[in-house]
Parts: C-alpha cells; structure tokens; sequence
C-alpha cells in the first residue's frame, strides 16, 4: 500500500469519522450529565463499570482491568477513584481472600446517583446520535452502531 492508495484514503477517511462520531457523542453526554447530575462521561463510566461487578468468580475487578474498562491509564483511573470515594460514591476494602488485594466498590449514595443519571445518559447518546445521523458522513457509522443493537 502507498500513501495514495484509495482503500487508505478511505480507511482513514472513516477513521475521522469515527472520531468525530465519538467526540461528539461525547461532548453532548458530558454537557448532559454535568448540568443534571454533576458527573463526567469519564465518572460516569467508572461508576457504571464498577456497579456492574457481582460476588461471583470474577466479578470483581482489579485497577489494571477497571482502566482498561473506562479507557484510561492506571493512574488516571487511581485518581478518578480517589476522587469518587472523597465526595462519598466509591469505596474501597481489602480482597478477603488476599489482603494484598484491594478493591473498589459503588456506594449505596454511589448506586443511588448512578440509577438517576442513567436515563439521561441514555438520552443524550440518543439525541446526540440523532444529531449525527443528519450528517452524511457520520449517518454510516450511526446505522452501524443501530445495527449492533449498541444504541437501540
């Protein structure tokens, strides 16, 4: 492949797409979370991915996997729980198998705000992919994401 080759063109083309798709899908969450719920897309995402965890095998998760689950770095992701546990929505304990181990999980104040902020998460990627699907580069990628059930 050369750098004129027309699948390349194409292939990151498609790639600005997608980023573009995503930041503005983003920005439109955060607005909507911040105002209602004083959250970020990024608190938001740690609180959904920690309240998912259960008391079964593997159901809770490490910091290396809890990063990699909200796309961050580890120490990102350490900060923003550090964050969380001082306005009282995480906490954190020792694994009572291994004490080496220290895991964090959503408070009940934590899984309350959590609960409340899910319906407008819900609703501004609706509207914000509403809004992409009027724009002939972004409306592909919106009907691929409808296709997959991601944002049905």
């Amino acid at each position: 492949m050369t750098a004129t080759d027309p699948s390349l063109t194409a292939l990151a083309q498609g790639w600005c797409a997608l980023s573009l798709l995503h930041g503005r899908i983003e920005a439109h969450i955060e607005k909507a979370l911040q105002s209602a719920h004083d959250l970020s897309v990024r608190e938001y995402s740690l609180l959904d991915v920690l309240g998912r965890q259960h008391d079964g095998e593997g159901g809770h998760l490490q910091m290396k996997q809890v990063a990699d689950a909200v796309v961050l770095s580890q120490s990102a992701t350490t900060r923003l729980v550090t964050r969380l546990e001082d306005r009282g929505l995480l906490a954190r304990y020792l694994c009572p198998t291994d004490r080496r181990g220290i895991y964090t999980d959503v408070t009940d104040t934590g899984r309350t705000l959590l609960e409340q902020a899910r319906p407008t998460n819900e609703k501004a990627l609706r509207e914000a992919l509403d809004q992409a699907a009027t724009h002939p580069e972004l409306a592909p990628l919106v009907r691929a994401l409808e296709a997959h059930g991601v944002a049905a």
